[in-house]
């Protein structure tokens, strides 16, 4: 037994060492081989070689690494930008857009220019002809008798609120003394006045978003239909706030107007200069934010408002400057490169901000097209049988222009810069009013005709027969607002008893005595059309839950037709 088990023990090992004997032959004949054999290839992976070279060749290799061949491999290489066609095609496109929208922008801020020019000139020409209208309705109402309801129409006891207002408002604006607020400006510092003109034009801002509502709170309350219930404070509080208003705006104006004439008249230009750097400090607060096509559409408004503004502003200056120089014309050309500066510094602002706007949040130039067809709407539904307000108003709403205050303005420097003497005085005083009317004809109908060209262009004939779009989606989605939360806090009613709901009467609409059914959302009418320019809203407020009730609401998408100066668009106002 000892010995087989001593006899398979030696078996063993006499295998291991046969094993051991192969693996060194093995060994010794791979070595034999890579010595026998040529160099290998020799693999070069940014600039380095691998280990598997022996030192000849990579001394060889490394000789080669020179300068010349580094300078040259630099003149001679290439790439192909096709592999990234896409990438590139959008970069052109993008140069495209940036050369394009100054063109459009223009065309954009011409006709709101004459725009806001219709609606100015609506004030001092067409105004006072319909308030002596309704004034002679008013005299002669008891000898006519009364043949319907109403006095007066609800326009025209509007138009009789806007003539009382100015004539108070141009009444007290003989107790500011023009010339002691110019040396008053004048005495500060430049500093000061950079400082203070700025916090004009804030202030002149906040005027605006209140002022209409103002005159909306108004001129609802002086039509608002008699059996309804009493919901306000009175049509004599309302009227107070609104000539306290226009004639607050107004002074604020003239302080503007007065703070540009004394940078106009200053010897070293520096006021000036401040003031049209400020333009560009302008840039820096708007390019480099996010920006919807809703958000941009309240800063072209914008623009367009305030450079109208700016234009009237100028004219007040050269008024009075020409006033204190006799009306010399030699002294107008030496304002007239001042104008043209400012002018063109507005002009060189606009087109650079909204350059990079649109580069920057990737928006097409054709958008101020959409804008233009929008603002176009605003001026054909005026004319409508159905219209809800005047086209003023509209104006003002839409761009946050309020007339009122900048004519007051406008009328207090031109008659105290003009004296009136004599006959011929009078006759050139009726000659210029009859121009001015003829402006006014003639501007109207070529911005009504543009107009309706522009709406036909985009596709908007269907909404001019339908409710007024404030009107209808303020609705809408209140009552789904209203719907959502009750099915949350209350039990739906039966299916057979039917649900009461009243509509809150809305400021813009015009008082027609018909009776409005509720209409559910569902059955509203729809058309491509009213798909214009919407905005998708990022921030959808919804969770459903197990039951299928909606939790939270979701913000609707708003049309540009509901986008008013002062409307708050991705959670600010632009």
């Amino acid at each position: 037994m000892a010995d087989s088990v001593a006899a398979g023990v030696g078996e063993e090992k006499e295998t291991e060492n046969e094993d051991k004997e192969r693996e060194k032959r093995a060994s010794n004949n791979s070595r034999r081989s890579e010595k026998s054999s040529g160099p290998s290839e020799v693999t070069e992976t940014l600039g380095f070689y691998e280990r598997n070279v022996n030192k000849k060749d990579r001394r060889r290799n490394l000789s080669d690494l020179s300068l010349v061949r580094f300078i040259r491999a630099e003149l001679t290489r290439g790439y192909f930008l096709e592999h990234n066609e896409a990438k590139y095609t959008e970069r052109r496109e993008r140069v495209y857009t940036c050369l394009r929208i100054p063109k459009e922008l223009e065309k954009l801020m011409t006709f709101g220019f004459f725009l806001c020019l219709d609606a100015f000139l609506y004030v001092f020409t067409l105004l006072p002809l319909r308030v002596l209208l309704a004034l002679i309705k008013l005299i002669t109402l008891p000898c006519c008798g009364l043949s319907g309801s109403r006095i007066l129409q609800p326009a025209q006891v509007c138009d009789v609120l806007k003539g009382v207002i100015m004539v108070l408002c141009y009444s007290m604006m003989h107790y500011v003394d023009y010339s002691m607020m110019y040396h008053m400006i004048r005495g500060q510092s430049v500093i000061k006045l950079y400082i203070i003109y700025n916090m004009l034009e804030v202030a002149d801002r906040l005027f605006s978003s209140f002022g209409q509502d103002i005159l909306d709170a108004l001129y609802w309350t002086a039509t608002e239909p008699k059996e309804r219930k009493r919901a306000h404070i009175g049509v004599i509080p309302h009227f107070l706030m609104a000539v306290l208003y226009v004639f607050l705006h107004a002074i604020l104006i003239m302080v503007q107007a007065t703070t540009l004439n004394v940078a106009f008249n200053s010897h070293n230009k520096s006021l000036l200069t401040i003031m049209m750097s400020n333009n560009f400090v302008e840039i820096k607060g708007s390019v480099f934010k996010k920006f919807e096509k809703n958000n941009l559409f309240q800063m072209s408004n914008s623009d367009i408002k305030e450079r109208f503004t700016n234009y009237v502003l100028l004219l007040i200056v050269c008024l009075r400057n020409m006033e204190q120089f006799s009306w010399n014309p030699d002294h107008l050309w030496v304002l007239f490169p001042d104008v043209c500066m400012v002018i063109a510094s507005e002009m060189a602002v606009d087109v650079v901000k909204h350059a990079f706007i649109t580069k920057f949040n990737d928006i097409t130039a054709d958008v101020y097209s959409e804008y233009r067809a929008s603002l176009a709407f605003d001026l054909v539904s005026s004319r409508q049988k159905n219209a809800y307000t005047d086209y003023s108003d509209s104006v003002s709403r839409r761009m946050g222009f309020i007339p009122l205050p900048l004519a007051l303005l406008l009328i207090r420097v031109v008659t105290s810069s003009v004296k009136i003497q004599g006959a011929l005085s009078y006759v050139c005083v009726l000659l210029f009013y009859l121009g001015m009317i003829t402006l006014k004809v003639l501007n109207s109908i070529v911005l009504l005709g543009k107009s309706c060209l522009y709406v036909k262009e985009a596709n908007m004939e269907e909404k001019l027969f339908q409710t007024p779009p404030s009107a209808a989606s303020s609705r809408t989605s209140s009552r789904a607002f209203r719907a959502k939360h009750s099915q949350i806090i209350t039990s739906p009613p039966p299916p057979g008893e039917p649900a009461d709901e009243e509509v809150s009467p809305s400021i813009s609409t015009q008082p027609v005595h018909q009776e409005e059914c509720p209409v559910p959302p569902h059955h509203l009418p729809t058309s491509e059309s009213d798909q214009f320019v919407t905005t998708p809203d990022d921030t959808e407020e919804k969770d459903i839950g197990q039951d299928g009730v909606e939790l939270k609401h979701r913000a609707p998408k708003k049309d540009l037709l509901e986008i008013d100066r002062f409307t708050i668009c991705g959670n600010r106002i632009d």
